[in-house]
């Protein structure tokens, strides 16, 4: 029922059924939920989606494993494992067929978010005037830059190497993650039985080595990290790595406009739930939207927009700092830190009480 543009700067990836994404994700129950609502998720799940059903933590100090399992939680599965394109391609299919004006490429060089209605100069000389505008264009937006709104920022002076492995000992469904001192690395399962994406958390010069080392030598020191967990591995696809920080911005809401998603908050991807906060800001979003329409009020109304960008920073900030300790506790080989982490993941392992509330705040249940 309102009047949508969708403007995208760069062409949306195309999904390639036997060329699997790199970037994928960690699809929290909610979100599947919102991605039901939405109409995309079955035509997801019939291309490729992979549900995992347990997932296994544990410190390469020692200690006790955290584990999860959908039984004692009642669920199906824990979450689904889904590649970036194929989930931009369906979303980008689904706002078309939803009468959303879809147009790519496009660029904002000019913005007056303080207006009644906003304002937006594209680069082809058109103009545009919103009640509402979205930013959801990644962690460097152009529109928070053209909007003057501030970020904080910190580095973690690693990056997230990423492929796709085939291990000998089949996954059994389970997402498995190892913390390192030199960072966490995870095993997430992409299909039925042995194939695996990893996302392995390193110092800027390590991810460098390791990706530009050969196959082989990369497969022993991949195998070893996982303490030979999955038995021998093999790398079934290019390697990739990507920068790691944690930058926030000063504000989600300023005037007109909004920020949504890596455009207001990155973190670090230890707990998989980047995707996942940016998808509940969409969804916290949407129902307050759909709430003013069923009372007759105003979707846009100062107080309401105030109101989603309060509860939709606290949650994000909040993630965003637990996720930094957690990374700074365990990627370190300092003595007490070392001796505390693997006992404490253990403790919160044997208390049902603690797990099942983490796995809570994970799923957004």
């Amino acid at each position: 029922g309102l009047e949508v543009t969708l403007l995208e700067a760069q062409r949306v990836p195309q999904w390639q059924a036997d060329t699997p994404d790199l970037r994928v994700y960690a699809i929290a129950p909610d979100n599947v939920a919102l991605l039901e609502r939405l109409g995309v998720w079955p035509a997801i799940r019939a291309r490729r989606a992979q549900p995992y059903r347990q997932m296994r933590v544990w410190d390469a100090a020692g200690g006790d494993a955290l584990h999860f399992d959908a039984d004692p939680l009642a669920r199906r599965e824990l979450g689904w494992i889904v590649e970036n394109a194929l989930l931009a391609e369906q979303l980008w299919q689904a706002a078309e067929r939803a009468g959303v004006e879809c147009r790519q490429p496009a660029k904002v060089v000019a913005l007056q978010a303080g207006t009644e209605p906003a304002r937006l100069q594209l680069d082809d000389g058109e103009s545009l005037s919103a009640r509402l505008v979205l930013a959801v264009d990644g962690a460097n937006s152009a529109l928070r830059t053209l909007a003057g709104i501030a970020v904080s920022a910190h580095d973690y002076a690693q990056r997230g190497l990423v492929a796709y492995v085939e291990t000998e000992e089949p996954h059994q469904q389970t997402a498995w993650q190892r913390f390192l001192p030199t960072g966490p690395l995870a095993f997430l399962p992409t299909d039925d039985g042995h194939r695996c994406s990893i996302v392995w958390s390193l110092p800027d010069a390590e991810a460098e080595r390791l990706t530009a080392i050969e196959s082989p030598a990369f497969e022993r020191e991949l195998e070893q990290a996982l303490a030979g967990r999955l038995g021998a591995v093999r790398l079934v696809s290019a390697r990739a790595s990507f920068p790691l920080r944690r930058q926030l911005a000063a504000t989600q809401h300023q005037g007109r406009l909004l920020l949504l998603g890596d455009a207001a908050h990155a973190v670090h991807p230890l707990a998989g739930q980047g995707v996942n906060l940016g998808l509940r800001d969409v969804a916290a979003l949407a129902s307050s939207v759909q709430d003013a329409r069923a009372r007759g009020g105003d979707f846009a109304s100062e107080h309401r927009l105030k109101r989603w960008a309060r509860q939709r920073r606290s949650d994000n900030v909040l993630s965003a700092h637990a996720f930094e300790a957690i990374n700074r506790l365990y990627s370190n080989d300092r003595l007490l830190p070392t001796l505390l982490r693997g006992h404490l993941l253990g403790l919160a392992g044997r208390i049902s009480p603690l797990r099942n509330a983490l796995w809570r705040h994970a799923a957004g249940t």
